[in-house]
């Protein structure tokens, strides 16, 4: 793993702001999603993901809800094509697996459809849109690995 970040496993309640904090650079400053399309009810119960840099400042994040789902996936633009996506869906796949679902969901922004190709994602919808960003559904299916 690349020595300049780590993706941590935290809660809502214990890093609310350095999770919004992402959140509010990639979701509504970059992509214009307005703010109470981000914001939802489902944090408080969710499964976070938290990458901070060596400066411990807060670089990515994802969540991963009971229902299979993963959401809310983000990586600063400074930080992009460094492999911390990546390591954060392998992080969220691995969790999955240990509570034992079988197949995971992702709505993916549809300029994001080759990186979850990669990473052994299949495309289950057609377009459409979600605050005015084009999407897809996603599924992956776990093994047994």
């Amino acid at each position: 793993m690349n020595h300049q970040y780590q993706v941590e496993v935290v809660s809502w309640q214990s890093h609310q702001a350095a999770l919004s904090q992402v959140r509010q650079q990639v979701f509504i400053d970059e992509q214009n999603v307005p703010v109470e399309l981000e914001l939802d009810d489902l944090d408080a119960d969710a499964i976070h993901l938290l990458v901070e840099n060596q400066e411990n400042q807060p670089i990515a994040c994802a969540r991963l809800l009971a229902n299979g789902s993963i959401g809310r996936m983000a990586v600063l633009m400074d930080w992009r094509m460094r492999g911390i996506g990546l390591a954060m869906l392998d992080k969220a796949i691995s969790i999955h697996r240990q509570l034992g679902r079988n197949t995971i969901l992702l709505s993916a922004q549809t300029h994001a459809i080759g990186f979850y190709l990669k990473a052994g994602f299949v495309v289950v919808s057609t377009p459409y849109l979600d605050a005015n960003i084009q999407h897809v559904d996603m599924q992956f299916i776990v093994g047994k690995a």
